[in-house]
């Protein structure tokens, strides 16, 4: 009798815990800091990304489409749909914004990205797998998109 009653316990101890497990689990589940400058590992971009409220974005650094063939003097955004901001200079531009943290999916989700050569504005998704930053630019669905790996470099 004692075995039986041995086993019944150890099987309400395993299910009550196997049921908190994801509760517990959902808690202490927090996002990875992303604050910070990170450039593309093509060299292509730089960017810094900024907590506004619980809420991130990124601002433009420094881009290679997004300057005149000196490389240096930044083009104006005269694609932007907006009128009064086409004469604007790209340097500095948030091209990241409204990502919200998903601890199920552990990424920053419902994001936009601005491509201020093009004007067109679409989705975005951050992720930070083995210290690099992963951004899925896409339209529609994220699976007709296209990532772009960034690594974090000293301000």
């Amino acid at each position: 009798m004692l075995d039986v009653t041995r086993a019944s316990m150890l099987a309400s101890l395993a299910i009550s815990s196997i049921a908190t497990a994801p509760a517990i689990s959902a808690q202490t589940v927090s996002p990875p800091q992303i604050a910070g400058i990170w450039e593309a590992e093509d060299g292509r971009m730089k960017i810094e990304m900024f907590d506004v409220e619980g809420v991130y974005a990124g601002r433009l650094i420094w881009g290679q489409r997004a300057v005149e063939a000196d490389g240096k003097t930044f083009k104006r955004d005269t694609h932007n749909p907006d009128p009064k901001l086409r004469n604007r200079s790209l340097q500095g531009i948030t091209v990241l914004q409204n990502l919200k943290w998903d601890a199920k999916d552990r990424r920053w989700e419902g994001g936009t990205l601005y491509d201020g050569t093009s004007g067109r504005s679409i989705s975005a998704h951050l992720r930070l797998v083995n210290g690099k930053l992963e951004m899925r630019g896409y339209m529609g669905s994220p699976m007709l998109g296209r990532t772009i790996t960034f690594r974090r470099v000293q301000g």
